[in-house]
């Protein structure tokens, strides 16, 4: 094994925690990775990884050689792209993770789109509403919806996500509607997560956020559920319009307490952060950014 491919080898370890899994995402045998390792530290005359039964780990020699690498590899990758006629024409595989209902309503039509100009590219598209970290899970980028915190990985905004809090007509005229955050603690509400206990709504008054306590009747950790049970009539419920704004459009629910709407969040895109972005993640990323953009159509509720 020549040294770019011990290198290549050596940052698969260090991604996947296992010599194992290198192997299975590079298509040699264990023996092979670790025979690759062994002759790049002999090479450097330094130990990069700390190996126990369960996992590798980097030592900090290990750690800033993976970062130079990281950097290096991809650049090879751009170098190897324009040389070969890829920058416009990507090829190979790209892997992109998204929640799972934004995912199942938006992606599939826009990345079937974006696959339709690049015949040779090949997405791996999985959905899921786990917070992934791309670099450790071997994600080319991850979209997100989120009031993001530091992080060591690069965001890029491409739409934002209104919430609504919104309930059937039906639930309405049998309740009436509250006027104000403060009342929605003597109404049922169908909240996200996994318990009915101590629950409490942001939401903005005045421009200032203001936390409510609410009476959940019903939760769940997904957003097709919640909207599911407002239109049948259980509740209120707060919601991103990219999930309900059809119904508001269609009249199945109704905003509630719409001077006071919970703060806003965002999509991102998320990607680690390599100087040189291969042509493939950055070709998507531009073509997401223009295909939603600051103002999506979910976003016409009338």
């Amino acid at each position: 094994m020549d040294k770019l491919d011990a290198m290549r080898a050596f940052a698969k370890v260090v991604v996947h925690g296992s010599y194992a899994e290198a192997a299975r995402h590079l298509g040699l045998t264990r023996s092979a990775v670790s025979k690759g390792v062994m002759e790049l530290e002999h090479i450097l005359g330094a130990r990069l990884l700390d190996r126990t039964t369960r996992r590798v780990s980097p030592t900090a020699a290990g750690l800033a050689y993976f970062e130079r690498s990281v950097d290096i590899l991809a650049q090879i990758e751009e170098t190897e792209l324009q040389v070969s006629r890829l920058h416009d024409e990507p090829k190979g595989v790209l892997k992109v993770n998204a929640p799972m209902s934004f995912g199942a309503l938006y992606l599939g039509e826009v990345i079937a789109e974006f696959m339709a100009d690049y015949a040779d590219l090949t997405v791996e598209l999985t959905l899921n509403d786990r917070f992934i970290d791309p670099l450790e899970e071997g994600v080319d980028v991850t979209i997100r919806i989120a009031h993001l915190q530091d992080s060591s990985l690069i965001a890029r905004k491409l739409a934002p996500a209104r919430r609504l809090l919104v309930a059937a007509p039906a639930y309405i005229d049998a309740h009436g509607a509250p006027r104000t955050p403060e009342e929605l603690q003597s109404h049922r509400c169908l909240s996200f997560g996994h318990t009915t206990v101590l629950q409490r709504w942001q939401l903005t008054r005045n421009g200032d956020v203001v936390s409510v306590p609410i009476r959940s009747t019903f939760c769940s950790n997904n957003g097709d559920v919640l909207r599911s049970a407002a239109i049948a009539g259980l509740g209120i419920t707060d919601l991103p319009t990219f999930l309900v704004g059809p119904d508001v459009r269609a009249g199945r629910l109704v905003p509630v307490l719409p001077v006071n709407p919970p703060p806003e969040l965002g999509i991102y895109v998320l990607y680690a952060p390599n100087r040189y972005l291969a042509a493939k993640v950055r070709l998507l990323i531009d073509f997401l950014v223009a295909r939603f953009g600051p103002r999506p159509a979910w976003d016409d509720i009338g």
